[in-house]
């Protein structure tokens, strides 16, 4: 499955985003975005995740990283891209959102798909 996310800052701090309950991987924190729809590039996809799921416009930027991870039920292929928004998220499809720095990561439960970004992030930090 493709799926597309966006790595959105602002200032130190980037958005995170908890899975809704009742759906896979319920309540466990991730990136905004979702599946790449037949006949849409990755940043299509990607702009419309953002207005469905936050109800934002993203401008979609470089890529910041590519994951490929096994989950029991599905393999994913995660393109995250940094994006940025002068929009004030709205949860819409959430159960909740927050604006974390990357030494705060250790504090959620995130999607095991996140893990190498999570530790990409924070390396950059550090530097």
């Amino acid at each position: 499955m493709e799926v597309v996310a966006a790595l959105i800052w602002r200032g130190d701090k980037f958005l995170i985003c908890q899975r809704p309950a009742g759906k896979k991987r319920a309540l466990l924190w991730e990136f905004v975005g979702g599946k790449v729809e037949a006949g849409e590039s990755a940043e299509q996809a990607l702009a419309r995740e953002c207005r469905e799921e936050l109800d934002i416009a993203v401008t979609v930027g470089d890529l910041f990283c590519e994951v490929t991870h096994e989950y029991p039920d599905v393999t994913v292929h995660l393109t995250l891209f940094n994006a940025v928004t002068a929009d004030e998220p709205t949860m819409l499809e959430h159960n909740d959102i927050r604006w974390i720095t990357p030494s705060e990561t250790d504090d959620y439960e995130f999607c095991p798909a996140d893990t190498y970004i999570l530790e990409r992030i924070k390396a950059l930090a550090k530097k």
